[in-house]
């Protein structure tokens, strides 16, 4: 196989693969809703290194469509930053598979380079509050990224081959991205169990909805799909809360609005569910009482 031919099947089985750690991650299968905005930012920058080919243009312009992704999608945490990164890398390496050459080494460079600068953006807008400490976080992310896009072609001096390049990132940045949600875990697992203490959540509730593999089930709810929609809500508090800590006392006080709005809903759910759930043990224990007459 060529290069080129290669390099497309790189990028579409890496595409397939951050789809399916979308899900994992948000339980949200609206893909076109989530990456049409890192989609369209990545091809953008992609058509641009096409002109000018440079790995600092690498670093600069992805870490600008990174940028420009956080500022106009949701507020998130640093591990959805460097998913949806990485694929506005994917995108940006689209347009360049068709250049003629170094086809490996642009999705290299690409994904590696969007995803640093997709995390290391979103971490300074999510966890510090002081702007003068964000702006020098992004500045240290633009460096960063930009020595990240030199890094595929000095390991391709060092020995290793373009395609093995290519392919180890493609494979290294889902496994990052793993390794994130599961370190997560624990600090959302705490969170919930503080709301667990102030009654907002059903005790039983909080080890299927923190679990990064119990979640996506049922969660002997009545209705799989409102324990998705319960677990996302149950998230976002204990996202909220995260923030809220590193906001000042104004903005602080908007986030606590925003948390008892999610807290009065994922109540809500949880009450609809329980009645129907016993509603149903009702109508079970009804059927077999006339049974037995």
């Amino acid at each position: 196989m060529t290069d080129p031919v290669i390099a497309i099947a790189v990028t579409g089985s890496f595409l397939v693969v951050m789809a399916a750690l979308h899900f994992f991650k948000t339980l949200d299968g609206d893909l076109l809703h989530s990456w049409r905005t890192p989609l369209i930012a990545g091809v953008a920058a992609g058509l641009l290194l096409g002109l000018v080919p440079h790995a600092i243009a690498v670093g600069v312009l992805l870490s600008a469509a990174a940028l420009y992704v956080r500022l106009n999608g949701r507020e998130s945490e640093p591990v959805d930053g460097m998913l949806l990164g990485a694929v506005t890398g994917a995108a940006a390496a689209i347009p360049l598979l068709f250049r003629g050459h170094d086809e490996c080494l642009a999705v290299a460079q690409c994904i590696a380079t969007a995803a640093v600068a997709g995390y290391g953006i979103t971490f300074a807008s999510s966890h510090v509050a002081d702007k003068t400490k964000q702006l020098l976080i992004d500045a240290i992310t633009f460096a960063a990224a930009t020595a990240i896009a030199f890094a595929p072609r000095a390991i391709v001096r060092a020995g290793a081959s373009a395609r093995e390049v290519a392919l180890g990132t493609a494979i290294a940045v889902p496994l990052l991205v793993v390794v994130a949600i599961f370190k997560q875990w624990p600090e959302i697992r705490a969170e919930l169990r503080h709301e667990a203490s102030l009654g907002f959540i059903d005790d039983a509730d909080v080890r299927r909805t923190a679990h990064p593999f119990l979640r996506l089930g049922g969660g002997r709810w009545a209705d799989r799909h409102a324990h998705r929609q319960f677990v996302r809500l149950a998230n976002e508090i204990a996202l909220r809360k995260r923030q809220q800590r590193h906001r000042p006392d104004d903005v602080a006080r908007l986030y606590q609005l925003e948390i008892i709005k999610l807290r009065m809903k994922i109540r809500e759910m949880s009450d609809i569910d329980h009645a129907i759930v016993s509603a149903r043990e009702g109508e079970g224990a009804s059927d077999t009482m006339a049974h037995s007459k």
